[in-house]
């Protein structure tokens, strides 16, 4: 029986890619100065599981550095290494499609940094169609931040959230009580079609709740996206008659497309617990793909160090729990999707090298190569499935 799984902490870079100064991010790690900052603060990181797998020899490897307070250098129990993005951008879907091997080699849409950020023509006909009385924001801005800075005014006066980012996206934030979560999607449907001439990679419902200044987003996320131009790791396992098991975001990224059961989780815990549940139920040849989405969006873009540092504790102390349950055949990668250095200016995504840990009962330890692609992973997934080859990447086992 042969079984893959993708544990993607979303933002987990481990340093700089050559092309880093294109992004304004030559010198960007997230994993590193994390890292420092926990020595310099006297309490250096503890992450045993991990750094046994080889996350600090690939983070060496792609950054020429050890992180600050971790000091094994052989005896890993992983293959280990890190990958550069063959994509144009460092946003979430092209990490993802590069993985399961479609980079995407054209440009996306951005919204300007100047606000209002999403041009008149696309709101005016957003309201035209909503009948709502008008947006807040319409910038590029944190969620959290934003939400609790507009929240009031859009419970008192209908007016909805409207905000943008580095990322290829226009997001739009609602009450689910207030407003209405069902008004919301249809709100983000709506907003999809409009922004398609913009090359937009994907419109966001955000809601939340809480009152009087104090609010917080719900798990009701969805992402309304762009399909991959072309078949991924997922189809080619769906295809061969495998199950695609799609935790947290991993749906809406793939537009649904190549997923055959989404499970959701309202915060990385909640996810993990998904996780230990999949693995007793998964098949043979099944795909599991997991985004822990806090590193990202709770902690990277809010510039969050120390909500950074524990969350990575976290999941660290969790792992034996899922590694014991695995099966012969099973075959596990931790990597991530782009980076998100939580030290650096501003609130955007960094162009960094992401970890290729790969485990599980029939892995060989040993270092890894620095792969010119993501798809590098898929390919090797793919190959230990028996699926049909991706069009991209070379399998590294």
């Amino acid at each position: 029986m042969s079984r893959a799984f993708i544990l993607l902490l979303d933002s987990f870079g481990l340093g700089a890619a050559p092309d880093a100064a294109a992004f304004g991010d030559t010198g960007a790690n997230t994993f590193g100065h994390i890292a420092s900052w926990a020595a310099d603060g006297g309490k250096p990181m503890q992450l045993p599981n991990l750094e046994r797998l080889g996350l600090a020899a690939a983070a060496h490897a792609a950054s020429g550095e050890w992180a600050p307070g971790f000091a094994q250098r052989d005896g890993f129990t992983g293959a280990y290494g890190a990958a550069r993005e063959q994509s144009t951008g460092k946003d979430t879907q092209s990490g993802h499609w590069e993985i399961a091997g479609v980079p995407v080699l054209f440009d996306w849409g951005y919204f300007p940094r100047d606000v209002p950020s999403i041009p008149a023509e696309v709101t005016d006909k957003l309201q035209e169609l909503t009948g709502v009385p008008g947006f807040l924001g319409n910038c590029h801005a944190s969620g959290t931040e934003i939400i609790n800075k507009h929240g009031d005014e859009h419970v008192a006066t209908g007016k909805v959230i409207l905000y943008t980012s580095g990322d290829s996206v226009m997001q739009i934030a609602a009450h689910e009580e207030h407003f209405g979560l069902e008004r919301l999607y249809a709100m983000c449907e709506a907003a999809f079609e409009l922004v398609k001439p913009y090359n937009i990679g994907r419109v966001i419902a955000r809601p939340f709740l809480g009152e009087n200044g104090n609010y917080r987003r719900t798990s009701n996320r969805h992402d309304y996206a762009v399909p991959p131009p072309s078949a991924t790791l997922l189809d080619h396992v769906k295809d061969a008659g495998g199950e695609v098991i799609a935790l947290g975001k991993i749906s809406d990224i793939f537009a649904t497309q190549g997923v055959s059961r989404v499970v959701k989780g309202v915060d990385n815990m909640a996810l993990f617990d998904a996780l230990l549940k999949v693995e007793e139920e998964a098949g043979d040849k099944s795909l599991t793909f997991v985004n822990f989405v806090d590193f990202d969006q709770a902690f990277g873009h809010r510039r969050d160090i120390a909500g950074y540092s524990n969350a990575l504790h976290e999941l660290d102390e969790r792992l034996p729990e899922f590694m014991v349950k695995l099966k012969e055949g099973d075959l596990v990668v931790i990597t991530a999707d782009h980076g998100c250095d939580p030290s650096w200016p501003g609130s955007d995504h960094t162009r960094e090298h992401i970890p290729m840990i790969f485990f599980g009962p029939g892995v060989a330890p040993r270092a890894l190569p620095i792969s010119e692609t993501f798809s590098d992973i898929g390919a090797t997934l793919a190959k230990h499935l028996g699926v049909k080859p991706l069009s991209n990447g070379t399998p590294l086992l």
